[in-house]
């Protein structure tokens, strides 16, 4: 099976050079008029033929990878380092993306399938496909020459072999573990797609932009694997490394949110450049950073070059990246210099006033906080080669820039819906706004009434204002789809839920894209319950007691358990609230004999509330008692849900228009300058 899936690497790098150079053969023939003695047509369709036989190729070279894991072979050193014999199933798979190569092999393989959805559906346009098939080719490339020359996943071991692996990193054994790094990869590596079709369309002067049009779904659904990913990555963090958190600014987590960033600055510009022709030089930009911050988020997991509980150990393959990063740029930089003049805006903000100045104002910030990311990430590594000493930059740097710009943004998500396109009255804004000002100030009022203070310390001002910009927000949001309802209503004679539901049918991008903003609202309320954190460690006996919030853990017991895959020490808590037993919480501490290390097992009562988390710490070694950490962190629950949310309004977003003809379109009441009333087209 190694020499299997050795070969299928060979054999892949080789359909993908083909696709490269006849795909750009054929559009160079196209393009001059110069045609050889093969029709660039002919060629061309060659190439296509080609990039699916590599698809096919590298799925087979993955296969290959996940047999040798479950079928034990340790002659493979990859195999040997991140499996052994007792690893769980689930877990047998999850050695694909455990290690360096199987990672890259896992990035190649999810490219190659996207490849192979694209060029599958080339009749959509044939020439613009046919240029962005070629590009994804020469990503595909890079790939496969590392996977083959530099860090191939089949390389065998010398000498006597092992009768058992060295195990799979204890990190990694937690059932989200199975399904976070797939879905962070996919959006990742499916930005490649979204570059593709912006580079190529750049290449050929795309007439008009549909080609926009054609993206967007992949956009969206990239974007929407990303945004999973990464909050799985925080959910994992939260549930396993026991420190009471689900982000900490880690470089590899910044790596993920950074063009995460720019991918959402690109989804919301690009409807001005749908709409009104404008901000394309923007846009062509917007998509190029984002391909080419996914090579520098997987250039500082894979090189070694940061600190992180999520890199992998020192490597050279940096040096490759840097040099494929640095070719990408200097292609995307040339193309744009040379069609320049195809990216002229058709039209111009005209009042600050308008929904375009919010998409505008709504993209600077965006960047203005992937630069601080950028920045603070890339830090230690730059004051390393100025002067000679690595400088870190910890969470607080991070928070106090990231933060308010992130309560900027929240408003901007409740702002930009009241506006007009071009520009809108004073008389149709104040109208727009007087609902969400309102519940704004009950708002701010009852929390003060509450008992919170924002003027007694930051965190409690940043929790504060938060709350009462995530009313705005969301008051603004639902008034918009009350508007709508209420129209719908009149005409058809339903009631307000059936109302919103064909509202949502009839243009599902523009409230899909509410929900969404509905669901980055519910996930900011619960980031700012993170102001209110309360936490206590300390050792306990058999029946010793601890009082944290309203809550009171009763220590009834500590005992062992083992299996073939690893032992594990834990503690038995009661967990009583006002003298009433709630629930009971088992947090863990493992030992994995095949890796010698261990892991933590976090115990978690969540409510709506709070979440009560418990870490066991193991024995304290001068005393011989049991050390446990106990959180209580309000409001995390609403960061999950949020979540949810925003999956559920990007489907809706995916979703076709339904067009019906209830009503036709003259019989429509005439909507007031700055009014958003349902409509069955796109945003």
């Amino acid at each position: 099976m190694p020499a299997f899936g050795s070969y299928a690497l060979l054999l892949a790098l080789a359909l993908s050079a083909y696709t490269l150079v006849a795909g750009s053969i054929a559009l160079r023939q196209l393009a001059t008029g110069r045609y050889g003695r093969l029709a660039p047509e002919r060629l061309a369709e060659t190439a296509r033929r080609s990039g699916i036989a590599s698809f096919v190729a590298v799925a087979a070279a993955a296969f290959a990878l996940i047999w040798a894991a479950f079928t034990n072979d340790f002659s493979v050193s990859y195999i040997l380092h991140h499996s052994n014999r007792d690893l769980p199933g689930p877990y047998k798979f999850a050695t694909l993306w455990s290690g360096q190569e199987g990672s890259l092999l896992l990035w190649a393989f999810l490219l190659a399938a996207y490849g192979f959805v694209l060029r599958l559906r080339h009749r959509t346009d044939v020439k613009l496909f046919a240029y962005a098939s070629t590009i994804l080719a020469a990503i595909q490339l890079f790939f496969l020459m590392l996977l083959n020359f530099v860090a191939p996943p089949f390389a065998l071991v010398g000498g006597t072999i092992p009768a058992d692996g060295f195990g799979l990193n204890p990190l990694l054994q937690y059932p989200e573990m199975v399904i976070h790094p797939p879905m962070l990869y996919l959006g990742y590596v499916g930005f490649s797609v979204p570059f593709a079709f912006a580079l190529g369309a750049l290449m050929m002067r795309y007439p008009g932009e549909k080609w926009i049009q054609i993206t967007r779904r992949w956009t969206m659904v990239t974007w929407l694997f990303l945004t999973f990913g990464i909050f799985l990555g925080a959910h994992w963090a939260y549930s396993v490394l026991g420190w009471g958190g689900y982000w900490g600014w880690d470089p590899v987590e910044n790596a993920s949110l950074m063009p995460w960033l720019t991918g959402t600055a690109f989804l919301h510009s690009v409807m001005m450049q749908e709409k009104r022709g404008m901000m394309k030089k923007w846009n062509v930009w917007l998509i190029f950073s984002t391909f080419l911050l996914t090579l520098l988020g997987t250039d500082l997991t894979r090189s070694g070059l940061v600190q992180s509980v999520h890199a992998f150990a020192q490597s050279s393959i940096g040096g490759w990246f840097h040099a494929f990063m640095g070719i990408s740029f200097v292609v995307c930089a040339y193309t744009f210099w040379r069609q320049r003049a195809h990216l002229t805006a058709d039209h111009q903000i005209e009042s600050l006033a308008s929904r375009e100045s919010s998409f505008l104002f709504n993209n600077i910030i965006l960047l203005a906080a992937c630069f601080t990311v950028l920045w603070g990430t890339l830090f230690p590594i730059l004051s390393e080669y100025a002067q000679g000493n690595r400088v870190t930059v910890g969470p607080p740097f991070y928070n106090r820039v990231a933060v308010p710009i992130g309560v900027f943004l929240m408003m901007l998500t409740g702002v930009g819906p009241l506006l007009a396109w071009r520009t809108g009255s004073l008389r149709s804004i104040r109208r727009n706004l007087a609902r969400p000002v309102t519940a704004a100030g009950i708002t701010a009022v009852l929390l003060v009434v509450w008992g919170l203070r924002p003027w007694t310390d930051e965190g409690s001002f940043y929790a504060y204002t938060v709350w009462v910009f995530a009313m705005f927000v969301a008051v603004a949001i639902l008034s918009e789809f009350l508007r709508g309802a209420q129209v719908l209503s009149r005409q058809t004679g339903r009631n307000l839920l059936r109302s919103t539901l064909l509202l949502c049918q009839r243009n599902t991008r523009r409230y899909g894209g509410y929900i969404i903003h509905l669901g980055v609202v519910i996930i900011f309320i619960g980031f700012a319950g993170s102001a209110f954190n309360q936490s206590q460690e300390r050792e306990m006996g058999f029946h010793d007691r601890m009082q944290i919030g309203p809550y009171t853990l009763v220590a009834e017991s500590f005992t062992q358990d083992s299996n073939p895959n690893y032992d594990s020490e834990y503690a038995l808590l009661d967990v009583y609230r006002h003298g009433k037993l709630v629930t009971t919480l088992t947090p863990s501490k493992r030992f994995y004999p095949a890796s010698q290390q261990t892991e933590t097992i976090v115990a978690n009562h969540s409510t709506l509330a709070w979440d009560l988390y418990t870490v066991y710490a193991g024995k304290n070694a001068d005393t011989g008692q049991p050390v446990l950490k106990i959180f209580l962190n309000p409001l995390v629950a609403w960061i999950w849900i949020g979540v949810l949310i925003v999956v559920a309004g990007t489907a809706v977003a995916l979703a076709p228009n339904r067009i019906t003809a209830t009503v036709s379109v003259e019989a429509r009441p005439r909507p007031a300058q700055g009014s958003l009333l349902p409509v069955s087209g796109g945003d």
